[in-house]
């Protein structure tokens, strides 16, 4: 808030004259300043208080205002900045070996997912995902975890990966985007159970260099393009923050497939 304050201060104060703040000075000489186009100390206190005046007790909406535009502008040049990162890195994006994989593998459309399994809005896309691959949207989906929630994100994701080596990371990741609750450790293994994974060995596999260069790459990949929460999609190398519902997925995978073409 203080660095927007300043700024719209700034801007003020460009579009005040140069001298004779007042009318009964205009006849004034304009004092003598230590460079041309500077203000005096006086001249300087004086736009402070017309400034103060006018930001808090005239129009302290202004304020709210600023911190909109600023914060759009942030939002808008961050977008534009993470754009330009996923196409640098579409390889590491759509083609790292150690990234599950589902939907026909040779599509010339990529979804890639960037996901925690501690994250509402995660599982309120999950709908959304699952329709695209159950109906065979033609479409190569990337799944890449990204545990910013906590340790027992941690602990999800590094499941998920130990899952493949069981031929069952996709039913063991549907099943914990579907778990509404909160989630614990016990919690994981016994979804894991239920879908039919072998426990002991998925703690195992856990723990091994694979798994977790997996996980560790996953995450480094979504910091080096500026993800800042989750889900993040990447559709053919436009990017998509935020929850999608299905007809979004589908609308974004249609105009990516349309690109193809």
């Amino acid at each position: 808030m203080r660095k927007t304050v300043l700024l719209l201060a700034l801007a003020l104060i460009a579009f005040l004259p140069s001298s004779g703040f007042a009318a009964d000075d205009s006849a004034a000489p304009a004092p003598k300043t230590a460079a041309s186009g500077k203000f005096t100390a006086a001249q300087r206190a004086e736009i402070e208080n017309i400034i103060k005046e006018f930001l808090v007790n005239e129009h302290p909406e202004v304020l709210g205002m600023g911190l909109q535009v600023l914060q759009k502008r942030d939002q808008e040049q961050s977008e534009a900045q993470t754009q330009k990162k996923v196409a640098v890195e579409k390889d590491r994006l759509f083609y790292d070996p150690l990234s599950p994989v589902a939907g026909n593998k040779k599509s010339g459309v990529v979804v890639v997912e960037f996901y925690d399994y501690q994250c509402g809005y995660c599982k309120a896309s999950e709908d959304a995902v699952e329709r695209v691959l159950k109906e065979g949207k033609d479409v190569r989906f990337v799944f890449k975890n990204y545990p910013i929630l906590g340790p027992v994100s941690l602990e999800a994701a590094k499941a998920a990966m130990a899952a493949v080596k069981q031929d069952k990371f996709l039913v063991f990741h549907e099943a914990l985007m579907n778990k509404k609750e909160h989630l614990t450790s016990d919690m994981i293994y016994q979804v894991a159970k239920d879908a039919g994974l072998d426990v002991d060995k998925l703690k195992k596999d856990m723990a091994e260099k694979s798994v977790t260069d997996a996980v560790d790459d996953s995450m480094k990949l979504g910091q080096d393009i500026g993800v800042r929460g989750t889900p993040f999609f990447v559709i053919n190398e436009a990017a998509y923050p935020g929850v999608l519902q299905y007809d979004q997925l589908a609308k974004a995978i249609d105009d990516a497939r349309a690109k193809v073409k």
